[in-house]
């Protein structure tokens, strides 16, 4: 995915989330291509964006509880309704619906204010 997409993503998480997401960095691989967004949350969590063409994932590790949208064609979760995309609730077994928006910078934008809730209680 292009370095302008990530950074245009990092903008966003820092200008419209600064009071969750304190570090964004763009992780490349050794060839120089950016492999994926790396968000440094307030309370030591850490959000992960990995775009790749049409594929995507949007990854929240908060302790020992994940919480992921993407949209990898497992087979194990066709009786999805919206398979390809789904989401990990808690633990990697525990799916369920994903309506993530297919932009990416809306995407983020709802991803974060999620976890602004979850993180905030409210």
């Amino acid at each position: 995915m292009s370095f302008q997409l990530y950074k245009k993503l990092s903008r966003i998480a820092l200008e419209k989330f600064g009071d969750i997401v304190v570090e964004a960095e763009i992780i490349s691989l050794p060839s120089g291509v950016p492999a994926k967004l790396r968000l440094n949350l307030a309370d030591d969590s850490f959000v992960d964006v990995w775009l790749s063409g049409s594929r995507y994932s949007y990854h929240w590790q908060r302790g020992g509880s994940i919480f992921r949208h993407d949209n990898a064609p497992h087979p194990r979760w066709k009786h999805v309704r919206t398979f390809p995309k789904h989401f990990h609730r808690m633990r990697e077994e525990s799916v369920e619906e994903s309506h993530l928006s297919d932009s990416p910078e809306d995407a983020l934008t709802e991803f974060l204010s999620f976890i602004r809730r979850e993180m905030l209680g409210d």
